[in-house]
């Protein structure tokens, strides 16, 4: 006997997770590794900033159907329905739409939801995630794999790499001695800083654009001290380009405590960029690596300092 995916989702609300893994396994219900055949992607999600950046860099758009909220480049993207964010998934949310087919990037969630969308009789693929050049190639190659056009996806990875190879060329060309420190501010509630540590898309984006972490003391994310955010004595504060409550104007920053008595503050130096350009690891990132580097040490348009 075959369930549907509606009566599944209402189980797992009903019952929690353990119930809905027994009934799964007496339906029979089958993932994308156990199939043979290309799966059928003609009503497709995708979920990831990247991931869809890829899709649609691979001219293959028309499958699409739906995506995540962090998936917000190109323009046109955010004409598709939205299921909510990627590390807050619904699975009612996304099986509403009726997918034949689900991508999603390495690190979505819940891990509960994930089961339910991963038992699901639809085709679900994960993009693998790591924040290097040889990674955003692997991203290209395994949509392209998914999608059947293993073609678009080697010659779209071949452009994307050597666009990444000049600029980590450019970038990396500057003396270890020579390159500035960057702090990372993920947010500013109530006055906590919330910095990178190691591990992290903005870690590996700092070091890929010439410069150094500031914070490489700590694996993930976390709230700074005050002596810690002195004692790291960045040169440059770097931060995604958005407001709310994550935002920070450039004088909530030159008047905090700590971040006031830092390189950074004394030459005002603070770089803002679009979120998923700057930490998307896709096919933009080579441009993502120049602009951090010329605005890390203040480039003009032909190259001088």
């Amino acid at each position: 006997m075959t369930l549907s995916i509606f009566r599944l989702v209402s189980l797992f609300r009903l019952r929690g997770l353990a119930s809905l893994m027994v009934l799964l396994s007496v339906a029979g219900a089958t993932s994308v590794t156990a199939q043979t055949q290309p799966a059928d992607t003609s009503r497709l999600i995708s979920i990831g900033g990247a991931v869809t950046e890829i899709i649609y860099a691979l001219g293959e758009e028309k499958r699409l159907i739906g995506r995540d909220s962090t998936s917000m480049y190109p323009a046109a993207a955010m004409a598709l329905p939205d299921v909510g964010y990627m590390r807050a998934l619904s699975p009612e949310g996304v099986m509403g739409l009726n997918p034949s087919a689900i991508l999603a990037v390495e690190g979505s969630g819940p891990p509960e939801a994930l089961a339910v969308l991963k038992s699901a009789n639809v085709p679900y693929q994960t993009v693998p995630e790591v924040y290097t050049r040889d990674g955003i190639v692997d991203k290209i190659s395994t949509v392209g794999a998914f999608l059947n056009v293993p073609d678009k996806a080697q010659a779209l990875a071949s452009t994307v790499r050597s666009d990444l190879d000049a600029a980590l060329s450019e970038a990396s060309s500057r003396p270890q001695g020579e390159r500035k420190r960057v702090l990372f501010i993920l947010s500013t509630q109530a006055g906590k800083i919330m910095a990178s540590g190691t591990g992290t898309a903005a870690d590996a984006i700092i070091g890929l654009a010439g410069a150094v972490n500031a914070t490489d003391g700590y694996p993930g994310y976390k709230a700074l001290t005050d002596e810690a955010i002195i004692g790291a004595k960045p040169d440059v504060i770097l931060m995604m380009d958005r407001g709310g409550d994550h935002g920070a104007s450039n004088e909530t920053l030159w008047t905090h405590p700590a971040i006031s008595l830092t390189p950074a503050a004394e030459s005002k130096a603070v770089i803002r960029m679009d979120g998923l350009h700057l930490l998307g690891f896709g096919p933009r990132t080579a441009s993502a690596i120049r602009e951090l580097n010329a605005a890390i040490y203040k480039k003009t348009g032909d190259g001088a300092e």
